[in-house]
């Protein structure tokens, strides 16, 4: 005689529909690496970008991760991969699209820009039949960010400067304050879009996105990961996505509405006098350019009071190169 079988155990996965990316299927509590082909190498390989699908077991929202956008600022790589490392699909609720390197071509290649000398995060959103900078924007676009409520992208300084943990955003949308609050870095900066960036795309289109500055080009910053992995947890945590995040400090992330570059008003060599995160008064030495031979300096005073949210790394400078970034807090 047959046994009757067993009834079947409802599974918290069970009638949430899967999710569809780049022609994959991946099942509710699963995660899933989908290659997006990208463009044919002169060998005749293909190169592509990867995007880890991490699909949840509950409803909620749909947020992006992406690092590398710039080929050379490489702590958002590790802030994603670490990320990853934190997320289990069969807990959370809603959907990731984590993309470490969005800019593979740059990254192969030691670069901030593309193999046609453009800039990605000049590109959005971007055109199947442009230039390769454009097709790369417009597959990231279509695939990733046109699909998701909220945007984490995740920036260091320009190659020889360094940022002080930051989130750049639009202050002025109450969500997207909230949000950039709840991440905590060491400041909150009001930033304009920019045409042609990722931001200024996605926001268009009705996305929330927070830019994480920290850090700076071609080498991992341990405080500027920790400090974007921790802000990413306590981001998806406020969406009620994750179950539990790292504490924030107690005292609110201070913010700033506007933030200047002190340059070099001659060439020379350069001996800056504070650090990331000092705060300086108007008309404070900030650093002082000498030449090779005479014992005569060239001053750089604060033109204002603020906190130093970004830092020139290299001795040599020109005449004009940004040296100290100053932001005026409290407005």
């Amino acid at each position: 005689m047959r046994r009757a079988a067993a009834p079947k155990i409802a599974s918290k996965a069970d009638g949430r529909a899967p999710f569809s990316i780049g022609g994959e299927t991946v099942q509710a509590g699963r995660a899933r690496t989908v290659e997006i082909p990208v463009a044919r190498l002169p060998p005749g390989t293909w190169t592509s970008m990867p995007v880890v699908a991490m699909h949840g077991t509950r409803p909620g929202k749909t947020v992006w991760l992406s690092g590398a956008i710039h080929g050379d600022e490489l702590n958002g790589v590790e802030i994603v991969r670490r990320l990853l490392g934190h997320l289990r699909p069969d807990t959370l609720a809603g959907t990731i699209l984590a993309v470490p390197i969005v800019n593979v071509f740059g990254v192969t290649t030691a670069s901030r820009y593309l193999p046609d000398g453009r800039d990605l995060n000049r590109s959005f959103p971007g055109s199947r039949r442009g230039s390769l900078a454009s097709q790369l924007a417009a597959l990231f676009f279509e695939h990733v960010a046109a699909r998701c409520e909220i945007g984490l992208d995740f920036h260091t300084g320009a190659r020889g400067r360094s940022n002080l943990p930051q989130v750049r955003c639009d202050l002025d949308d109450l969500e997207t304050r909230k949000l950039a609050q709840r991440f905590h870095p060491e400041l909150l900066l009001h930033s304009s879009m920019r045409d042609g960036s990722l931001r200024a795309a996605a926001c268009k289109r009705g996305s929330r996105v927070l830019l994480y500055e920290g850090g700076e080009a071609d080498r991992f910053d341990e405080v500027a990961i920790r400090c974007g992995v921790d802000g990413a947890l306590r981001v998806l945590h406020a969406l009620e996505m994750i179950d539990a995040a790292p504490q924030a400090p107690s005292t609110p992330a201070p913010s700033s509405r506007k933030s200047r570059w002190m340059r070099a008003g001659r060439s020379g060599f350069c001996h800056t006098r504070v650090e990331l995160g000092d705060a300086v008064d108007p008309a404070q030495l900030i650093a002082t350019i000498s030449d090779s031979i005479d014992g005569k300096e060239a001053s750089i005073r604060a033109r204002s009071g603020g906190i130093v949210i970004g830092l020139l790394r290299t001795a040599l400078v020109h005449r004009g190169d940004a040296v100290v970034h100053i932001a005026e807090v409290g407005r």
